[in-house]
């Protein structure tokens, strides 16, 4: 490989490695709900998150539970460091190759070539880029495989329908990208066909495994969170406003003068922020399902750079850095300490939830990681059965007698924010979550005796853990 070509990797990955070592602690309990599976995977008892209980894809992609098993640790929290570890090495490999791109997209125009780096600055002030490399999460990975998938050829589509296969929202993404690249390409019929193949086919052999195995063709979270429009638009429009990329492709007649196929590029991005929509987005900090196509967009950027005056790449970069800068100055120190202040809550949970036999909770991430022993997921996304339920996926209509039903003597329920535990405990205020209302009501005469609060750090919220008096 040339010095040169060697630089600009180097570029690529350092700029990426910003944001990751400033946020290097964040995370999210999804991460520690495949870390558990992961575990259990490793020691050899299948592809479930309870010991004994049915197998259950939760929020796993199919397959990535079973790449963190190669590496897994003894418990959760050592599987979940080390998936957080290959998750940043996948997203720094591909910064490496984004920073060879930039460098060499859109050559041969008028202006100065150094403009095309311009998009390194909103990388390496990119915190959603950076948060969900070390997330633990499957996001580092599909973002490397959406980076790949810029390339052109067989090998980029493929690359973009295994990233649709992690991440089904992806596929009109993939789709648009592979056909339209092909299309502008004026590649034959065939070559055309191969392109929707290609990011088509590992999405559908996935959704063919997965109901081979656990008897539906969609992910389990797709029945526990039901699609909401309404939220979806929001998420979509936020994510295209205050991601940062989407504005260095603010430039109409830029993008005019542009290669057919970097238009594609943008084209692929708007059908996916439209899937976004659709899909009813996402509940988590950091717009983490629009994360994947955002180093094709710091790719046109580049690209733009180059076919624009330097002074409206300029508005462009500043719009794109001052909306990064919001984000990071408005989440980054609390995103920054997720970790820490996970590790501390489970900490503290581990001896007041000793020796129960079953736990019903709706945050069963970091709850799993504090005891080995059964975890009744109040939100379904662990749970077929709760999935199915009616409302919303923090507001299961749970049926009576469902606590006596699961064997449940132990509940970890959320306190509303700045409110005391009231006496009797089940007539306090719980919130956001509506299911723990219910819980609270379904135990009122079930036998079960607050036992300790304990404060979810940097909130002023805490977990109310009851128990069940043994017989």
């Amino acid at each position: 490989m040339e010095r040169r070509t060697l630089g600009q990797a180097a570029l690529g990955a350092l700029a990426a490695a910003v944001m990751m070592l400033a946020l290097s602690g964040y995370t999210v309990d999804d991460a520690l709900i495949t870390a558990r599976v992961a575990t259990r995977l490793a020691h050899g008892e299948g592809y479930r998150f309870n010991t004994g209980g049915p197998r259950v894809d939760a929020v796993t992609p199919l397959g990535y539970a079973n790449l963190l098993a190669l590496v897994a640790g003894a418990t959760p929290l050592e599987t979940l460091a080390r998936a957080r570890l290959l998750g940043a090495l996948a997203w720094l490999l591909a910064a490496a190759g984004l920073g060879v791109g930039l460098a060499r997209v859109g050559r041969g125009s008028a202006e100065p070539g150094a403009l095309r780096f311009a998009p390194l600055l909103a990388l390496a002030l990119s915190a959603p880029l950076g948060a969900w490399a070390v997330s633990g999460m499957e996001t580092g990975w599909v973002t490397a495989l959406a980076t790949a998938a810029l390339l052109p050829g067989s090998g980029g589509w493929l690359a973009a329908g295994l990233a649709a296969a992690w991440r089904p929202e992806l596929l009109p993404w993939a789709l648009t990208l592979a056909v339209g690249s092909a299309l502008v390409a004026r590649a034959p019929p065939a070559r055309v066909l191969a392109a929707a193949s290609l990011a088509l086919a590992p999405a559908l052999a996935v959704a063919g495994v997965r109901a081979a195995l656990f008897g539906s063709p969609a992910p389990l979270a797709a029945l526990a969170k039901p699609a909401d429009l309404e939220h979806g638009l929001r998420y979509a429009l936020g994510a295209l406003a205050l991601t940062g990329p989407p504005w260095l492709v603010l430039a109409p007649r830029g993008l005019a003068r542009l290669a057919p196929r970097l238009r594609v590029v943008v084209a692929a991005a708007g059908a996916h922020f439209a899937a976004l929509a659709l899909a009813g987005g996402d509940w988590m900090a950091l717009y983490r399902l629009a994360v994947p196509v955002l180093p094709g967009l710091l790719l046109v950027g580049a690209a733009l750079a180059r076919v624009t005056p330097w002074w409206a790449t300029a508005l462009r970069l500043a719009a794109t850095l001052a909306v990064e800068g919001l984000v990071l100055i408005g989440l980054g120190p609390s995103a920054a300490r997720v970790t820490e202040r996970r590790a501390a809550l489970i900490a503290s949970a581990r001896p007041v939830l000793a020796g129960a036999r079953r736990v019903a909770a709706v945050d069963v991430g970091w709850v799993g990681a504090a005891t080995p022993t059964d975890v009744v997921d109040l939100a379904g996304v662990t749970d077929r059965e709760v999935a199915r339920l009616p409302g919303g996926h923090t507001s299961k209509r749970l049926p009576e007698r469902f606590l006596e039903a699961r064997g449940v003597d132990a509940l970890v329920l959320l306190i509303a924010p700045g409110e005391p535990l009231r006496e009797p405990w089940w007539t306090s205020r719980f919130a956001p979550y509506a299911v723990d209302a219910r819980v609270a009501a379904l135990a009122a005469d079930a036998g079960f005796r607050a036992v300790a609060t304990l404060p979810l750090p940097g909130t002023r919220q805490r977990y109310l853990i009851a128990r069940r008096a043994s017989p």
